[in-house]
């Protein structure tokens, strides 16, 4: 995903004051469902299906039931006592899902089907009208299935707003964790687009540029002190950003080891973005939690990430998705993105093989919003079981993001984030992207009903 090119970036307009605006706010970024009505008292809901997929085991069971009181899932499983007074929504022929993580969004962020129309618009948007739009893309995210979402990486701090505002109760949107700026290099894939410097003021450490060690960690601190739950950085290249070859290093090992130490002393995650093999190995070994894309990695890199249980985030969707468009970016876009693609897949089926974590996670924004759940049978067609393709969801993606205490897997206690999909789900991944009810901590926001 380019974080800064035109329709991706406006993060140099962004000022202090701006900034300032959403401290206030920095740390309310707890999931907490929006309060009920005065008077008002929660009817128990019982969702009945064909099918259920707990999202731990691994294993269909049939017939499916779940009861929800609040926001939380009371009981599992067809010998379940009901509630006198529950409402019992009768699903049929379906199969009951935990609510899809995507540990890989740009929400913030708008997909235009012309690379150049979207650049052009995109830079002449205000940061508050960028806001609507995210509002926009965090409801059909959300309608998709995905109850909770790792943003990686948004220009104006937008993604805290849009964050903040969810947990308010005044957005419609997944549970979200957020990293505001990514973090990388001048002239790298997290930096600008190549504008004449006279026109467009080069961004600083507060749009995540930073050169040097102690200039990267102050980048960190300055996300961190606005709002961010993680730290998103770009190891290497990218594939839709102008200036970079798309596999290089974009930060020395000092610089990753000030990000990972300043971030990790917060208690925040690091996800790094690259395709490229040694920007990668260089990431692992400073302790990234997770590599994102990861198209030019070999088996030794894959190896070493197996062995320091660090993720891979394969975003494959987006992969099929670019490659299928390469021809209607730039030149530069087009030659990068043909050759990062033909290498995935081989990449993909090594790390099956070899047995590195993988986690959910799909670069929404290079796509368009509300097709989250592709990303399940992209994976299948590479060789992965349905069963392995969903839990990188419940079991992955939940765990990465550090909510598999409170999400993730369909259990009583945890909050009920639920999907149900038409069939059986084992049999036909691709009904992971037509469900056919969305429940969010205990709210239904998708219903045939």
């Amino acid at each position: 995903m380019r974080h800064r090119s035109g329709m991706l970036y406006r993060g140099w307009r962004a000022g202090l004051g701006a900034a300032v605006l959403l401290a206030g706010a920095a740390h309310a970024h707890e999931s907490t469902p929006a309060p009920a009505a005065a008077g008002a008292v929660a009817v128990p809901i019982v969702l009945k299906a064909a099918h259920l997929f707990d999202g731990r085991s691994g294993q269909l069971v049939s017939p499916g039931l779940v009861v929800v009181e609040g926001s939380r899932i009371t009981a599992v499983g067809a010998g379940a006592a009901l509630p006198a007074n529950a409402r019992v929504i009768e699903l049929g022929d379906a199969t009951l899902l935990p609510g899809y993580i995507d540990a890989h969004t740009h929400i913030s962020y708008d997909y235009n089907e012309n690379w150049a129309q979207g650049f052009y618009e995109g830079m002449l948007r205000f940061p508050v009208e960028q806001s609507l739009h995210a509002a926009r893309n965090a409801k059909a995210t959300l309608q998709a299935g995905v109850t909770s979402a790792r943003e990686v990486g948004a220009g104006d701090f937008i993604d805290v707003a849009l964050r903040n505002a969810i947990n308010a109760g005044i957005a419609e949107g997944p549970r979200m964790l957020v990293a505001g700026h990514a973090l990388g290099s001048t002239g790298g894939h997290c930096d600008s687009s190549p504008f004449p410097p006279d026109t467009v003021k080069p961004s600083g450490p507060l749009q995540g540029v930073c050169n040097g060690p102690e200039e990267c960690r102050l980048a960190t601190r300055l996300q961190m002190k606005y709002g961010a739950d993680l730290i998103k950085i770009c190891a290497s290249g990218g594939v839709l950003s102008e200036s970079d070859p798309v596999d290089v290093p974009q930060l020395t090992p000092e610089e990753l080891r000030a990000i990972m130490s300043e971030a990790h002393s917060w208690g925040r995650k690091v996800a790094a973005h690259s395709h490229g093999d040694v920007a990668a190995k260089l990431a692992v070994e400073a302790g990234v939690d997770s590599i994102e894309h990861g198209s030019f990695l070999t088996t030794p890199t894959l190896q070493l990430m197996k062995q320091k249980g660090v993720y891979l985030v394969p975003t494959r969707m987006t992969q099929v998705w670019v490659l299928d468009k390469a021809d209607t970016y730039p030149p530069k876009i087009g030659a990068k993105a043909r050759a990062a693609g033909a290498s995935h897949s081989a990449m993909f089926r090594n790390a099956l093989k070899i047995g590195v974590p993988i986690a959910f996670g799909t670069d929404a924004a290079v796509y368009p919003h509300g097709i989250n759940a592709q990303e399940f049978g992209d994976m299948v067609d590479l060789g992965m079981s349905p069963s392995a393709a969903l839990l990188t969801s419940s079991q992955g993606s939940a765990k990465l993001l550090g909510i598999d205490a409170e999400t993730g897997t369909l259990e009583a206690g945890k909050f009920a984030d639920i999907v149900a999909v038409p069939g059986d789900v084992l049999r036909d991944i691709r009904a992971t992207e037509k469900p056919v009810l969305v429940m969010k901590q205990g709210t239904v926001v998708k219903s045939a009903e």
